[in-house]
């Protein structure tokens, strides 16, 4: 895997000669933490955060100034070619929220975020049981049960007041997408009485 599966395309980009209040508006209808400031061509030249924004916004109106005057030159990217772990290393190393990728000639053509990168890292059956733990949380508002999950196989373990609560605790736990079989306390949720 490398991070052409990983990244996020199309990218939204801006060019240096976009005003901070088109590029604030971007930043808050897209939902991202950073754009990556491209050259006509695409060849990436800096990145614009919201903190850069803000900062500006606020203390100058904002008004007449560009992407261009308060973008980050110093950028750093990654080829299409770098591994998750290189991927992560930029990250942690640098601090960052957001990593543009570029092809052989410096142009934008994706961009990988945390949580790209944290969706590729995390086992399917992690999230299974994240998302099984978080409905039957909800449905008990206690953390009564345990959740584990193999190969999309949930075996939820713990006290059950009766066979009622147990067939409910099944019938919810089938309703989260990815669920192919429901065990409770070791047995199989189709056994239960």
């Amino acid at each position: 895997m490398n991070a052409a599966e990983v990244m996020t395309r199309p990218v939204v980009t801006v060019e240096p000669t976009t005003t901070i209040r088109a590029a604030s508006a971007l930043l808050v209808d897209h939902g991202f933490s950073a754009l990556p400031v491209v050259e006509p061509g695409g060849r990436l030249v800096g990145i614009v955060s919201g903190i850069d924004l803000l900062v500006h916004s606020i203390g100058q109106g904002g008004g007449a100034l560009t992407v261009g005057q308060v973008m980050n030159t110093a950028v750093i990217s990654a080829p299409l070619t770098a591994t998750p772990t290189e991927l992560a290393g930029a990250f942690l190393g640098n601090k960052l929220r957001c990593l543009p990728i570029v092809d052989a000639r410096g142009r934008v053509v994706g961009v990988v975020s945390r949580s790209d990168l944290l969706r590729v890292l995390t086992p399917e059956d992690d999230v299974l049981a994240a998302r099984v733990d978080r409905l039957l949380h909800a449905y008990s508002r206690t953390r009564r049960w345990t959740v584990e999950v193999a190969g999309g196989r949930v075996a939820v373990n713990g006290p059950f007041d009766d066979v009622a609560e147990r067939r409910v605790v099944a019938a919810l736990v089938r309703t989260v997408p990815g669920v192919v079989g429901v065990a409770l306390g070791g047995v199989p949720a189709d056994a239960t009485p």
